[in-house]
């Protein structure tokens, strides 16, 4: 009985995305021809606390139908985060490295890593395990969506870089792609961000786990990632692009993050 409301959700939350985005392009067009266009950075959309309200319901359970619509956990992400990613960027400001970030505004994007040089690596450093992580598990950083609903130019940056870095946590915390890693990483993020759309991951995530992953989580892998999320430092303040050479377990001791205590390898990423 759930999947037919879960459907027709989805459904409206298909149809007030696009009328926001309608109504956008003609209120842009308006406010530009008067003059008077903020332009807080491109792509931004502007949204009243309603309309921001409902695309957090609707995409929120798009995110439960499938949490590996990334368009979907975006959304939910920008629309709700507002207080925890405002923390976040305290902490950086209060950070020598994060304030560095905030200033010089560092990309995570195809075109802006050395692919070549993070090869001749040698194993165990950090940017030759990203690279082994973005191979095994099929992934890129180019499919991380440009914010839009975040209506503060800094804070939409925040959360940018939060999404940039989402794959480097996984190295970093050695979790894969699949089911269980995910929810493991969202556990690890819900207690140092504070984000609302990581503790609903952290939350309804394990629902779509069989109960042999479920044991995992729960007795092992859950209390890890929680306690190293409260207790390291704040991963959005480490300039990752400047720690390549590092060795993970260097850099793990540095942020205080423990080894994880089970060893996760990379599968079909539908594979819970």
């Amino acid at each position: 009985m759930l999947q037919p409301v879960l459907g027709r959700l989805n459904r409206l939350h298909y149809i007030l995305i696009s009328k926001v985005c309608v109504h956008q392009v003609h209120s842009s067009s308006s406010v530009c021809a008067d003059s008077r266009c903020d332009g807080l950075y491109p792509g931004h959309i502007h949204t009243t606390p309603f309309q921001k309200a409902m695309l957090a319901v609707g995409s929120g359970v798009a995110a439960l139908q499938d949490p590996y619509r990334h368009d979907m956990v975006a959304v939910l992400g920008e629309t709700t985060g507002h207080l925890a990613l405002m923390n976040i960027r305290d902490k950086m400001r209060n950070d020598p490295e994060g304030y560095t970030i905030l200033t010089e505004r560092p990309r995570i994007r195809l075109s802006t890593l050395d692919l070549k040089e993070m090869a001749s690596l040698p194993d165990g450093s950090f940017g030759r395990e990203y690279l082994r992580f973005l191979e095994e598990n099929l992934v890129t950083p180019d499919s991380r969506a440009d914010v839009k609903f975040v209506d503060d130019e800094e804070l939409a940056y925040v959360m940018q870089r939060y999404r940039e870095v989402h794959d480097l946590l996984h190295t970093l915390l050695g979790m894969p792609t699949n089911m269980l890693g995910e929810v493991a990483v969202k556990w690890f993020e819900a207690a140092q961000t504070g984000l609302p759309m990581c503790a609903l991951g952290a939350v309804l995530g394990p629902l779509r786990l069989n109960a042999r992953r479920l044991q995992s989580l729960f007795t092992s892998l859950g209390p890890w990632a929680l306690q190293n999320g409260h207790r390291s430092r704040c991963v959005l303040s480490i300039f990752f692009e400047r720690r390549w050479a590092q060795s993970i377990e260097d850099l793990r001791k540095e942020l205080n993050i423990e080894p994880p205590p089970v060893i996760l390898t990379a599968a079909n990423r539908r594979n819970i």
